[in-house]
C-alpha cells in the first residue's frame, strides 16, 4: 500500500517498511511501539483538507466491499423502468443474520475501468429513479432500507439536467421523507451535495470517522468564494466537513470508529463496526421507534447558526 501513501502518511509507511524488514526481537518491539504512537498522531492531528484526502483515498472500501462482507445472498436489482440502468447507483436485496434488508447506494469503483463505468459514483437521474423504485418496493413488502452514501455529487453534465436531475433528486427527498419503512443512511467516504442527500433522508444517519459530508467539494467552494481553487484548504476548514463537526451540529446521529487508522488500512475491521451498527438499527426497528413523523421532525430541527463576534 506504500504506493498509495498520502504525503502526511509517508513517515508511517516508511516505519512500517522498516518494521517488516526487522527480525531482531528487541528492535522489533521498539519499532512497534514507535509505530503505535506514530499511527495515532498521524491520523489524530490531520487538517480538514487532509481528512478529505483520506475520504478520497483510492484504497478506501466502497459500498460493494461492505455488502460482500456484511450481507448474505445479496441480489442486485437493475433499471429504473423508464430510461435504463445507472451503474453509479447499486440497489438490491440481501440478508444480515436472517433479516432481509433492501439496499441502495453509490459505488465509486475500485480500479480505473470500474470508476469510469460507474462515473465515479456520480449518479444520473435514472440512478435516483432506480433507488426510488427500491424504496417503494421495500415499503410495499415491509422491509427496512440501508443506504450507502459515497459520491462527490450527482452527475453535473447537461445530459443529466436534460433528463431531469433536479426533479429526480427532489422526488427522492419527498418520497423518502414520507416512506413508512425505516431507513438507515451510512456515509462511507465522501458525501457531496444533493447527490448524497437524495439517499440520506433517513431515520438514522451515521458516518465513518474519516468520512466527509458537505454541500460541495472544497475546490468548488474556493472557486465560488474566492475565485481561487488554491484556497481549498481554507474552504475545507470553513465547510466543517468532519464527522465530529457534523455530530456537534446534529446533522448525523453517530460516528463509526475506524479501527487501526482509516478504513483502507483495515477494511474487515471497518465492516465489523458497520455490521454492529446495522444490527443495532434492526433491533430498534423491532421496537417500532422509527416513524415518518419522527424522520421529518429530525430534519426540521437540523442546523445551527453561529454568529462571529
Amino acid at each position: 500500500m506504500a504506493e498509495y501513501a498520502l504525503p502526511f502518511e509517508k513517515a508511517l509507511f516508511e516505519l512500517e517498511e522498516r518494521l517488516a524488514q526487522t527480525h531482531n526481537n528487541e528492535n522489533k518491539q521498539r519499532l512497534e511501539h514507535r509505530h503505535a504512537v506514530l499511527r495515532e498522531t498521524t491520523y489524530r492531528d490531520i487538517t480538514p483538507w487532509q481528512r478529505i484526502q483520506l475520504a478520497r483515498h483510492p484504497r478506501r472500501p466502497r459500498m460493494l466491499d461492505y455488502t460482500s462482507r456484511i450481507l448474505d445472498d445479496f441480489i442486485e436489482l437493475h433499471g429504473d423502468r423508464l430510461s435504463g440502468d445507472d451503474p453509479a447507483m447499486v440497489c438490491g436485496i440481501g440478508r444480515i443474520e436472517e433479516q432481509t434488508v433492501f439496499v441502495v447506494g453509490h459505488q465509486k469503483g475500485v480500479d480505473t475501468d470500474e470508476k469510469v463505468r460507474r462515473n465515479f459514483g456520480m449518479a444520473h437521474p435514472s440512478g435516483y429513479r432506480k433507488a426510488l423504485r427500491i424504496y417503494r418496493m421495500a415499503e410495499r413488502l415491509g422491509y427496512p432500507i440501508i443506504s450507502f452514501v459515497d459520491t462527490p455529487a450527482a452527475h453535473p453534465g447537461i445530459e443529466a439536467e436534460e433528463g431531469g436531475q433536479g426533479y429526480a433528486i427532489a422526488e427522492s427527498l419527498l418520497v423518502s421523507s414520507e416512506l413508512k419503512t425505516p431507513i438507515l443512511a451510512v456515509v462511507l467516504s465522501e458525501g457531496g451535495s444533493g447527490g448524497a442527500l437524495a439517499v440520506a433522508m433517513a431515520d438514522r444517519v451515521v458516518m465513518f470517522e474519516y468520512a466527509v459530508y458537505m454541500i460541495c467539494p472544497p475546490e468548488r467552494c474556493a472557486e465560488i468564494l474566492w475565485r481561487d481553487v488554491t484556497k481549498k484548504d481554507a474552504a475545507a476548514a470553513a465547510l466543517r466537513v468532519s464527522a465530529a463537526d457534523l455530530f456537534e451540529l446534529n446533522v448525523i446521529d453517530a460516528i463509526l470508529p475506524e479501527p487501526d487508522g482509516p478504513a483502507h488500512r483495515n477494511p474487515d475491521a471497518a465492516a465489523a463496526v458497520l455490521k454492529r451498527e446495522l444490527l443495532s438499527f434492526l433491533a430498534d426497528r423491532k421496537k417500532g421507534i422509527w416513524t415518518p413523523q419522527q424522520r421529518q421532525a429530525r430534519f426540521q430541527r437540523m442546523g445551527q447558526w453561529q454568529e462571529s463576534p
